[in-house]
């Protein structure tokens, strides 16, 4: 597994306010998901990435084992 050191250990996401809700954009991952507050995004965020990955080769996609959602607001 020497070749694991290429690969990325995060997972970039930004959070924004929309028009009504709260959104999170995955710069990663072709992720988008909203809430009605930071709290409620970013559980909404933790799921779609989990069921967006279940199932997948992550070394693949280009990520080591269990990466890191990075979470940046933009508020």
């Amino acid at each position: 597994m020497a070749h694991m050191a290429g690969l990325k250990r995060n997972i970039k996401v930004f959070i924004h306010r929309g028009e009504s809700k709260y959104v999170a954009e995955c710069l990663d991952l072709s992720i988008v998901t909203q809430g009605d507050t930071v709290d409620e995004t970013i559980a909404n965020l933790e799921e779609a990435v989990s069921l967006h990955l279940e199932g997948e080769d992550l070394e693949e996609l280009g990520f080591a084992p269990n990466p890191t959602l990075i979470v940046t607001p933009h508020l």
